[in-house]
């Protein structure tokens, strides 16, 4: 039997599969039946600055709308507060504890004050290590990309100093250019980098001449960002590299292993084939490696990154002049 495990952030994992943060692991049936399914590790639904903070303002209308209707009352409710992110810490930990494979916390922050002190929060919950969502939606012609990336290496620094679990980054491909900017996150103890953020993007309803925020999958195809990247990364970042989107196949996960990625995280796959699909890719895993011949993913992990490549133009633009070149470009 094919040797599937590998580490992640400095953390084990019996196999390369991580089932990445969603509604899938926001719930305990859910969570339970991804470490049946053979998973190496899950991450926690993301801890939202913005819920907590729309919730919070929510409550606080809800608790003063009927406020000094009468010169005798001035409120009908006892002062309550909201709890802020005590649920969703509560929550974590009992994920935590509820399964042996590794859990790794998910956190999106706005303000720095946020950002360390929900990091210390959920590290005290147990988990294994830590994912902090990085990126930006640009739109002000006045921000520049300098000012975001000197923010996000700021909050990473700060998170540095008051956390001891192993921690990620989650990019976005939104920079100038990702490879100078992961070169300097990986100077500040990162201890890994998901390639890349699904980001949600507006559409608009023609019939109704509305704006909308569709609830979309990834598409096969939307791998190709990602395994450029951990081609290009390969052997040159002392992080660990974790693949994400556009993976819905055991042959998807061997690209990306095959381009450097030392793991990969799934979620639209799940979402389309049902959670014990993940058995079914680490069974096309395993039999790949073993008409290959490996015994072990280290045996072909990065083997055709650009470190590895015997074609020095693969991960250039230069490929696609090679393209026009063929007879039959299409094909």
């Amino acid at each position: 039997m094919a040797d599937l495990r590998t580490t992640y952030m400095g953390i084990e994992l019996k196999n390369p599969i991580i089932v990445g943060a969603s509604q899938i692991t926001a719930d305990m049936d859910t969570i339970k039946k991804i470490e049946k399914a053979g998973a190496g590790a899950l991450v926690v639904k993301s801890l939202f600055e913005e819920q907590i903070q729309l919730e919070r303002f929510k409550l606080e209308q809800e608790l003063t709308k009927y406020d000094e209707r009468h010169a005798e009352m001035v409120t009908i409710f006892p002062r309550l507060e909201h709890a802020g992110p005590a649920e969703h810490l509560m929550w974590v930990k009992k994920a935590k504890k509820s399964v042996s494979i590794p859990v790794i916390a998910s956190l999106n922050a706005v303000t720095m004050q946020s950002w360390i002190q929900y990091a210390e929060e959920l590290q005290n919950t147990g988990v294994d290590g830590l994912e902090l969502n990085f990126y930006t939606a640009p739109d002000d012609l006045n921000q520049s990309g300098e000012s975001v990336e000197a923010k996000q290496l700021e909050i990473t620094r700060a998170i540095d100093k008051v956390v001891n679990v192993p921690f990620s980054v989650k990019l976005s491909p939104f920079y100038s250019n990702p490879l100078h900017f992961i070169a300097r996150l990986d100077k500040e103890n990162v201890a890994g980098f998901v390639l890349f953020n699904q980001l949600f993007q507006p559409d608009i309803d023609t019939a109704t001449e509305k704006n909308c925020y569709p609830f979309y999958l990834s598409d096969a195809k939307d791998h190709r960002l990602p395994l450029r990247f951990a081609g290009l990364l390969y052997g040159q970042v002392n992080a660990d590299l974790c693949a994400n989107t556009g993976i819905f196949t055991g042959q998807d996960v061997v690209k990306m292993l095959l381009a450097g990625a030392d793991c990969v995280q799934v979620v639209s796959t799940l979402y389309k084939n049902g959670i014990d699909y993940i058995s079914t890719m680490l069974g096309d895993i395993e039999s790949w490696m073993k008409a290959k011949g490996y015994k072990k993913l280290e045996d072909f992990r990065g083997k055709l990154s650009r470190k590895n490549s015997a074609d020095p133009w693969i991960y250039k633009r230069a490929q696609y002049v090679r393209l026009l070149l063929r007879e039959s470009p299409i094909e």
